[in-house]
């Protein structure tokens, strides 16, 4: 079967041909119906994340749903023709620690895998497996986001357009800042309570959590001066490395200031029932299997808005 595969910092994805997997005993075979492009692919490539990188070549794509073409001789809890997500995780994932989606057919241990809601796309799926349960872990589980929370949402990229309708689904008020104008009419199109290019524009309206989705450290900042008292920064945007804060508003105001990173097999199921339930949808970009390495080049050069999904299979 044909795979896109990384080889050597600065080297386009090679279109490669390998040999089909076969499942382990606690493994599965899936075939891959949609593999989402992230920009976790574009820092494999250019030298950033290449060090989490076990092994090369190796087959990328780490988004992926699709359907159970073989099963491994000791798992009982998935059947052929089943319909499957993968979570995405660093460790023993496909596309990280093993060979992954940007192929036909993808090996993975059958206790990372969840059942997809019946009613739930193939490319929504993908897009779940790491935008979605990332954006859900970093309202939810970080941000402690409830019904009546006000909430200030950092970016509305990908990431954050998720995460901005995973607030709304628990019932809260949400505040979205994004320098791009062209995305403000999408922002009110969700039901958001206000939109600027600022989150400090919205020093008045107290809010309780502020998720920064796009991490520029002028951000963060803009997020201290902005909480209420006792409120709470959840970090996820990592578009710098290192940043200046103002620690004395930090500290006077008890501010807290947490980080999240990824999000949890529960967190993917939770959020695919938003999406059956047709309370989160991601902006998705549809391309084909030939397509993927040139996708990986738009995804570097920012011509991407929302998410990038391979539909194939």
């Amino acid at each position: 079967m044909k795979a896109w595969q990384f080889t050597e910092i600065g080297k386009p994805l090679s279109l490669t041909e390998v040999e089909t997997p076969t499942p382990a005993a606690d493994e599965i075979v899936v075939h891959v119906r949609a593999a989402g492009l992230c920009h976790s692919d574009v820092g494999f490539l250019d030298g950033t994340l290449t060090p989490l990188l076990p092994f090369r070549p190796i087959t990328l794509g780490h988004e992926i749903a699709g359907t159970v073409s073989a099963v491994g001789s000791d798992v009982t809890e998935f059947a052929l023709g089943q319909r499957v997500g993968i979570p995405a995780t660093i460790e023993d994932g496909p596309g990280t620690e093993k060979n992954g989606g940007f192929a036909h057919e993808v090996a993975v241990l059958a206790k990372l895998v969840v059942p997809l809601p019946d009613h739930v796309p193939f490319d929504q799926a993908a897009a779940a497996t790491d935008a979605g349960l990332t954006s859900y872990h970093a309202v939810h589980v970080q941000g402690r986001v409830t019904e009546g929370t006000k909430v200030g949402i950092i970016g509305l990229g990908g990431l954050g357009s998720l995460g901005a309708q995973a607030a709304l689904a628990a019932g809260a008020t949400v505040y979205v800042a994004e320098k791009n104008e062209k995305v403000h009419e999408f922002a009110r199109s969700l039901g958001v309570e206000a939109v600027s290019t600022d989150i400090q524009d919205f020093k008045d309206a107290q809010l309780d959590v502020i998720v920064d989705f796009a991490g520029f450290g002028t951000t963060t900042d803009g997020a201290i001066k902005t909480l209420r008292r006792g409120g709470r920064i959840v970090q996820v945007g990592l578009a710098r490395a290192t940043a200046e804060l103002d620690l004395q508003t930090l500290t006077l105001n008890e501010i807290e200031l947490v980080g999240s990173q990824a999000g949890t097999k529960q967190d993917l199921i939770e959020v695919l029932e938003l999406i059956e339930q047709g309370k989160l949808t991601s902006r998705v970009t549809a391309i084909g299997f030939d397509e993927i390495g040139d996708g990986i080049g738009k995804l570097e050069r920012g011509e991407v808005i929302g998410r990038l999904v391979a539909v194939f299979g």
